[in-house]
């Protein structure tokens, strides 16, 4: 699905630069994983990089898999072809944000379907059944401001899925709910993107969490540098 070697990204410079270096990461079809770390330690950063919203600095290799073939993101990048990436992200990726990014103008059914709506996909019942699988089938005509904390979350995970994407991407989308619920909502997940066959990364700060629902855990080192910055590298897979 994935496949990176050397890719780098800084912001800043002095004792305000982050850099942020990926060695290696090869995610497959199908694959889950855990990105673990403490908050600041880049989690974002490279979400947003495998998420095509964000251009890396630096590649040896940057390659995406679509079904005609891998995509070389890093020239996309490179020659500016922003059509091209912003196609590949709308109709090969699902990104859960970690704010959410609900629509409040939306009702949940809308929200849910939303990115079958702008991809022209035909309804197939999909929007009713990932509520189902996740729960919140009484909550397809609210808005989402009459909505708690944890079926939010529920409804931006069906809407990362709604178009039955290649690769699902995670930020903390049970960071800020308790210890039950964001067991349920991360199984909730997992088992959804299971189903679809999508390659899931899903980053997190609570390795107890991920160690549960057996994720193998992707780790960021960060050391300081001499000049002050920091320095976050990506680990291999435990």
């Amino acid at each position: 699905m994935l496949s990176l070697r050397e890719v780098r990204k800084t912001r800043g410079e002095g004792s305000q630069r982050y850099s942020l270096v990926i060695p290696h990461l090869d995610l497959a079809a199908g694959q889950q994983l855990a990105l673990v770390g403490p908050s600041g330690c880049g989690k974002s950063t490279l979400l947003d990089l495998l998420g095509l919203v964000l251009s890396p600095d630096a590649s040896r290799r940057f390659d995406f898999a679509t079904d005609d073939g891998p995509v070389d993101v890093a020239n996309l990048w490179r020659d500016a072809r922003v059509n091209r990436l912003a196609e590949l992200r709308s109709r090969q990726i699902g990104y859960v944000l970690q704010t959410g990014g609900l629509l409040s103008y939306l009702d949940v059914r809308g929200n849910i379907g939303l990115p079958r709506k702008l991809l022209r996909l035909h309804d197939d019942g999909c929007v009713d059944d990932l509520a189902a699988q996740l729960e919140i089938s009484d909550q397809l005509e609210k808005r989402p401001h009459a909505l708690s904390i944890g079926q939010r979350q529920r409804v931006s995970c069906a809407r990362a899925l709604a178009h039955n994407p290649h690769l699902l991407l995670a930020d903390e989308p049970t960071a800020a709910l308790d210890p039950l619920n964001a067991h349920r909502v991360m199984q909730l997940l997992l088992g959804r993107s299971r189903r679809q066959g999508a390659s899931c990364l899903i980053a997190t700060h609570d390795e107890c969490l991920a160690r549960e629902v057996g994720l193998p855990m992707l780790h960021i080192a960060c050391v300081r540098d001499d000049d002050g910055g920091i320095t976050a590298t990506l680990e291999g897979a435990h």
